[in-house]
C-alpha cells in the first residue's frame, strides 16, 4: 500500500492531517456518534482468503493494512474484526488460521512492520473479541513476502498445538492453544530471515500438516518451507516436530517455496524466484509425496502467442477437498501475458487457463474498470481458495479486490465463468485527501493506489474514479471557497500523464493541468514572466501541490517552484516571494488573498494580489519552535488552514496546540488548553455561529477524533473504544451542510463518516 504523501501539507479545502505528539490535558468529555464506512468496495491488496474447514459459509480474509475480516453469510457481508483495537501495527495481518475442529475458534498473527509490536491472537467467538498475546518475534504483514503462507497452522489432531513460521526468528510453537510460544530449537534454520541476501526477510513461508498420523495425536508428518536464499528450502518432520530434515532433491535453489497445501497423499507447492508481490520473474509448481521421496514437476504450460513472455511466477494455490485431484494455482507478475488462474482435474497432469473463459462483472464496484470498458482479471493473485463445502465456489484476491464465482466450470450454454467482486463490507484503502463542498456531492476523496472519487451516495460504490488523468495517488484536493464546483487536484499519475487537473463540475469531469517548472532552463522565462506550459507528463519527479482562489479563477501550483495561472493553464506566471516547501492556500472568501506557512522562519506570508507575490506578515504569537519542529515537507508538524465563510480567519495547527488569527495572519492567539492536533476541519456552524471544528489529535494522552462547537475553547471526543481503527487516522473533513457530520480518512480501514446519534 501507499506511503505517507503530500496530503500532510497541501490545501485540502479544510481537510488536513499531519504528525504530532501527545501532551497532557484535562480528561475529555464525549459526544455519542455512530460510525460507518463510505462505500468504495475493497480497494487494496488482500494477501489471502481462508475458508473454515468445519462450517459452510465461514471464511476469513487477511489484509496487509486493514486488519482481518470474517464473512457473515446471514447478512452476506464481510465484518471487520479489529476496529476496537488501538494498536495500529496489529492491522497488518501476517497469517490467519481457523480452528480445524471448532468453528468458533480462529487465530491470527498480526504485525504490520518489523519496527512495530506483534501478537498472536485467539478468538472463541469468530473474532468478535480477542485474547491478544504479544510475542517477541516481529512480523511484516505489509512488507514484501506478505502473500506467502499460511505461516500459522493448527494441528488438526491436537488443536492445542500451533506452529508459526516467523520471518526473522525461525519456527515457533505453542502447545497451549496460543497462550505461550517458544522457538522450535531443532528446526535447522532457527534464525531464518536474517540472510543478507534477503533483507526484507521471508523466513519460514508456510507450515503444513501431512495427513493423519498412525498414533492419531499429534500429527506426525509436518512440512515447513523457507523462502530465504540458501541451500535448502523445504523441511520435513516425521515425529511431530521433534526433529527436522531437509527434503532431498529439491527443485532449483533459485526457486523459493511460497505456498503449499496437502491433499490426496501429496504436498503441492507453488514456487517463485522472489517473495513478491513484485519482482518475480520465474516460477514453477511441484508435487511431493507424503514420504518426501518423489518430486513431480506439474507446472502449467508457458504462455504462447503474441503476448508470451518468460517472466513471472506462481503463488496462489488451492486444493478441492471434495474432488481429489482437482486443484488451482495462480500466476503472479506475468505483466505482459497477464496473470491467470490455472485449473487441473487430474492432479496437475493437464491444465486449463481460466482467464480466457472469464467474464468480470464489476457493476457493484465500477472503479475496477479504471476508466476502461471492462475490469481487469487481476494482478498480485496471492490468495486463492476453493470452498470446502462447494467445489464451484472459488475466490481469489488481487491487488485491488477479491473476486468470487459460484460456478467455476462454465455451463455449455454460457461458456464463460462470471466473476464478481466479493467485497461487501470490505474497505481496505489509504485515504490521502478529502473535500466536502458546500454544494453538489457530499464528498470528494483522494486515495492511495486507486486515485479518487466523487461520492454522490455514501453507501454505494462511486460510478467511476477520477479520470483524465488517472492518478495512482491523489495527494491534494482543493475546492474554491465561493465556487465549490471548481476543484483542483494533484498527485502521482498512473502513466506519463499530467500530475494535476481541474474540474468545474464538482470533479465529475476533468481537464489536465501541466504546471511548469519555472526554474528550469527549458522554460526560458524570467521570474514573473508569463509563458505557455511546455512541461509534458513524462517528468514528474517532483510532486505537485494545487490551491484555487475563492472565486475559482486562479490556480496556484507548486511543482518544484511556484507558478500561477489565471486562464485555466494556458499560461503560467512565476510566483514571487514564496520560499521552498511553503504550505499555500487561498482565503475562503477574499478572492485576492492567498497565504503561505513558512515553518523554517515561523511565519505566515500573505498575498493580496491574487497569489502573484507574497510578503511576510510578522505573525505575532506563533512560537519559534515551529522552525525546530520542521523535519521535512512530508513530515511537517505545523499546518495552516483558512476558515470557510470568514475572510482573513486563519488557524495554525501543531503538535503544540492551536493558534488563531482573525486579521489575516498578522497576529495569532493560542487557544485554551494544550492539544496535539494532527488534523483539522470545519463543518456546519452550530448555535455559536462559528463553524464547528473537528480534529484528529491527542488530549491527556488519548489519541482520538474530537469536535468543538465554540471555536476551539472546548473539545469533546466523538469516537469511542469500539471505534479505534488502530488510531490510523490520516485526513479529516467535515460536512458544511449537515451539522455534526465528519469524514475521516484512515490508513487501511478506508473512508469513514460519523454522525451524532439521535
Amino acid at each position: 500500500m501507499t506511503g505517507l504523501g503530500l496530503g500532510l501539507w497541501c490545501a485540502l479545502a479544510g481537510a488536513s492531517s499531519l504528525l504530532g505528539k501527545s501532551v497532557d490535558a484535562a480528561p475529555p468529555s464525549a459526544i455519542p456518534y455512530r460510525w460507518n464506512n463510505v462505500t468504495v468496495g475493497g480497494g487494496g491488496f488482500s494477501p489471502n482468503i481462508v475458508f473454515s474447514p468445519v462450517e459452510k459459509g465461514l471464511a476469513y480474509l487477511r489484509t496487509d493494512i486493514g486488519g482481518l475480516y470474517r464473512y457473515d453469510r446471514r447478512v452476506q457481508r464481510w465484518v471487520p474484526l479489529q476496529d476496537s483495537m488501538s494498536e495500529g501495527n496489529y492491522f497488518g495481518v501476517e497469517s490467519v488460521a481457523p480452528d480445524p475442529r471448532e468453528a468458533n475458534v480462529v487465530y491470527a498473527a498480526v504485525g504490520m512492520y518489523r519496527s512495530g509490536p506483534a501478537a498472536i491472537m485467539r478468538s472463541n467467538d469468530r473474532g468478535a473479541t480477542w485474547q491478544v498475546v504479544p510475542v517477541p518475534f516481529r512480523m511484516g504483514g505489509n512488507q514484501d513476502g506478505r502473500g506467502l503462507g499460511e505461516r500459522l497452522a493448527v494441528d488438526p489432531q491436537d488443536t492445542n498445538i500451533l506452529y508459526f513460521g516467523s520471518r526473522w526468528n525461525g519456527l515457533q510453537r505453542s502447545t497451549d492453544a496460543g497462550r505461550t510460544w517458544l522457538p522450535v530449537s531443532t528446526f535447522p534454520l532457527a534464525a531464518a530471515g536474517t540472510a543478507d541476501t534477503n533483507r526484507e526477510g521471508a523466513g519460514v513461508s508456510f507450515v503444513v500438516f501431512g495427513g493423519p498420523s498412525r498414533n492419531q495425536v499429534p500429527t506426525e508428518v509436518i512440512f515447513a518451507g523457507v523462502a530465504d536464499r540458501g541451500r535448502h528450502h523445504l523441511f520435513r518432520s516425521s515425529d511431530a516436530g521433534a526433529s527436522w530434515q531437509p527434503v532431498a532433491n529439491e527443485p532449483s535453489p533459485d526457486l523459493l517455496p511460497v505456498r503449499a497445501q496437502f491433499g490426496s497423499g501429496n504436498l503441492f507447492i507453488t514456487y517463485s524466484n522472489g517473495i513478491g508481490p513484485n519482482g518475480i520473474t520465474a516460477g514453477a509448481v511441484f508435487k511431493l509425496d507424503a514420504a518426501g521421496n518423489t518430486w513431480q514437476d506439474i507446472t502449467p504450460p508457458a504462455a504462447t502467442g503474441p503476448h508470451a513472455e518468460t517472466g513471472g511466477g506462481y503463488m496462489g494455490l488451492a486444493l478441492d477437498s471434495r474432488q481429489p485431484g482437482t486443484l488451482m494455482v495462480a500466476t503472479i507478475d506475468w505483466w505482459k501475458s497477464r496473470d491467470t488462474l490455472w485449473r487441473s482435474t487430474d492432479a496437475g497432469r493437464s491444465w486449463t487457463s481460466l482467464r480466457s473463459l472469464a467474464e468480470i462483472d464489476a457493476s457493484e464496484t465500477p472503479f475496477l474498470r479504471w476508466g476502461d470498458a471492462e475490469a481487469d482479471f487481476g494482478w498480485w493473485i496471492a490468495g486463492l481458495a476453493i470452498d470446502p463445502f462447494d467445489s464451484d465456489h472459488v475466490a481469489y484476491t488481487t491487488g485491488a479486490t477479491v473476486y468470487a464465482t459460484d460456478r467455476v466450470v462454465p455451463t455449455s450454454a454460457s461458456r464463460r465463468t462470471v466473476w464478481r467482486p466479493w467485497v461487501a463490507g470490505i474497505e481496505e484503502t489509504a485515504v490521502l485527501a478529502l473535500a466536502s463542498p458546500g454544494q453538489g456531492p457530499p464528498l470528494l476523496s483522494g486515495f492511495g493506489d486507486i486515485g479518487g472519487f466523487v461520492h454522490e451516495n455514501l453507501d454505494s460504490s462511486p460510478l467511476s474514479m477520477f479520470v483524465n488523468p488517472i492518478f495512482d495517488n491523489t495527494d491534494c484536493l482543493d475546492t474554491a471557497g465561493l465556487a465549490p464546483n471548481v476543484v483542483v487536484r494533484a498527485g502521482r499519475p498512473r502513466q506519463a500523464d499530467a500530475a494535476a487537473a481541474w474540474s468545474q463540475d464538482f470533479g465529475k469531469t476533468w481537464t489536465p493541468l501541466e504546471p511548469p517548472d519555472m526554474a528550469s532552463p527549458e522554460s526560458g522565462a524570467a521570474p514573473g514572466a508569463a509563458h505557455r506550459s511546455t512541461l509534458v507528463g513524462a517528468n514528474h519527479t517532483a510532486p505537485t501541490v494545487m490551491a484555487v482562489s475563492a472565486e475559482g479563477s486562479t490556480f496556484l501550483a507548486i511543482h518544484r517552484t511556484a507558478a500561477l495561472t489565471r486562464d485555466r493553464g494556458r499560461t503560467w506566471t512565476a510566483v514571487r516571494g514564496l520560499p521552498d516547501f511553503a504550505q499555500v492556500l487561498a482565503d475562503r472568501v477574499d478572492a485576492r488573498r492567498f497565504y503561505a506557512l513558512d515553518p523554517e522562519h515561523a511565519q505566515i506570508l500573505g498575498s493580496d494580489d491574487g497569489g502573484a507575490s507574497f510578503v511576510a506578515l510578522g505573525s505575532q504569537g506563533l512560537p519559534h519552535a515551529m522552525a525546530a519542529d520542521r523535519a521535512s515537507p512530508a513530515l511537517a508538524k505545523w499546518l495552516l488552514l483558512a476558515t470557510p465563510g470568514r475572510a482573513r480567519d486563519l488557524w495554525v495547527a501543531s503538535g503544540d496546540g492551536l493558534y488563531h488569527s482573525t486579521d489575516g495572519g498578522h497576529r495569532f492567539v493560542r487557544t485554551a488548553g494544550r492539544f496535539t492536533v494532527t488534523g483539522l476541519a470545519f463543518g456546519k456552524a452550530g448555535p455559536s455561529g462559528y463553524p464547528s471544528m473537528f480534529a484528529i489529535g491527542a488530549r491527556g494522552g488519548l489519541s482520538a477524533i474530537w469536535r468543538s462547537d465554540d471555536a476551539a475553547a472546548s473539545w469533546s471526543r466523538i469516537n469511542d473504544a469500539e471505534h479505534e481503527y488502530g488510531r490510523r487516522f490520516r485526513v479529516i473533513a467535515a460536512d458544511p451542510r449537515i451539522f455534526g457530520r465528519v469524514y475521516v480518512g484512515t490508513d487501511g480501514r478506508g473512508l469513514l463518516y460519523g454522525e451524532p446519534t439521535p
